[in-house]
């Protein structure tokens, strides 16, 4: 039995263990107009993609947790000096400075609202969220960037107050790990794996 891969950091680099890539049984590939003639085998592959997430590894770790983290300019200097950014940034847009991380999760409990919004019908081959997909983009106070997330429960109109909420069980450490409900939504209601978080 063939072990899936695994890939961890040790001494700096990346190290795999595992299968990464598995051959499908061959299928003939045969030509219909030729009497079935074999013109060759199936041998498609699954690959595994190693992503890297750097500096903004602490913002998908802490949705698993329950937590939302924006990042804030400190540099003294900065005409953004205490600008808060969410999504999460690495470093300061005017002054190159690298932002102090800041949990955001309180300030959005209390104060998110939706800016923007549309609704998908249709998605993309590879989308991992059900249709319709209620996109939302976010107004949190105090917060100089607006948020595009997605509502999860309840209907989007613009200025209804939203709550965030965290697959913290079985999470993917992706960014779909963070979802919005209504305010109104009460536990009951929230999707499978997914809390109101810490």
């Amino acid at each position: 039995m063939s072990r899936s891969g695994q890939a961890h950091v040790k001494d700096k680099r990346y190290k795999l263990t595992g299968n990464f890539h598995e051959a499908s049984a061959h299928t003939p590939i045969r030509d219909r107009d030729q009497s079935l003639k074999l013109l060759g085998i199936t041998n498609p592959r699954s690959m595994i993609y190693l992503h890297a997430y750097g500096g903004e590894a602490i913002f998908f770790e802490s949705l698993s947790c329950g937590k939302l983290l924006g990042t804030r300019c400190d540099r003294p200097d900065c005409e953004s000096l205490e600008t808060i950014y969410l999504p999460f940034r690495i470093h300061c847009p005017d002054c190159l400075a690298r932002c102090t991380v800041t949990d955001l999760t309180d300030r959005a409990r209390q104060s998110t609202h939706i800016h923007t919004f549309m609704i998908c019908e249709r998605s993309g081959a590879f989308s991992l969220l059900e249709t319709p997909i209620k996109f939302i983009n976010l107004a949190i106070d105090g917060v100089a960037t607006i948020l595009m997330s997605y509502l999860s429960v309840g209907e989007p109109a613009i200025g209804v107050r939203v709550l965030p909420i965290f697959k913290t069980r079985d999470p993917t450490y992706t960014i779909t790990d963070l979802s919005w409900v209504t305010e109104d939504t009460g536990i009951q209601q929230l999707p499978e794996g997914f809390s109101f978080g810490a």
